[in-house]
């Protein structure tokens, strides 16, 4: 074998071992990534089926009901426009009451988002600006306005 023919092939294995390793870190980060639907989001079917994903919200006041002698939990999640049933079997942030904007992460099972985490806003004026955009919009479009 030639010199040439030896940089050659490995110049080629290089690539070819950059390449693996570059499919093989983009599919790990695909895998870990954690896309935010909104309740008309997943209403509309626009949430992936069986992945894990985040569903943000208001907490509809009086949805909230715990199951008796145990940590499971059902609320309903708005965006003023669409709700989405949510079943959470844990402990619930301090924080977490109704009429209150939350973050939930998990997957939606025949229609019932089941949250693995719910995450509660921080204060009274802080709202995680995904939900708060989301809210913007769906009230803009409900009234007519551009946001």
């Amino acid at each position: 074998m030639t010199p040439r023919r030896k940089r050659l092939l490995t110049v080629v294995a290089i690539l070819a071992g950059v390449g693996l390793a570059t499919a093989v870190a983009i599919k790990a980060f695909d895998n870990n990534l954690s896309y935010f639907y909104d309740p008309s989001q997943v209403a509309s079917g626009q949430a992936p089926a069986g992945k894990s994903f985040r569903v943000g919200g208001m907490v509809t006041q009086g949805s909230v009901a715990r199951t008796p002698g145990s940590l499971e939990v059902h609320f309903v999640l708005t965006d003023f426009a669409h709700t989405v049933p949510v079943s959470y079997t844990g402990l619930l942030p301090d924080l977490f009451r109704e009429g209150q904007g939350i973050i939930a992460h998990g997957r939606l099972e025949n229609g019932v988002f089941v949250a693995d985490e719910v995450l509660a806003k921080h204060d009274e004026k802080y709202t995680p600006p995904e939900v708060a955009k989301a809210m913007k919009n769906k009230q803009a479009a409900a009234t007519g306005t551009k946001s």
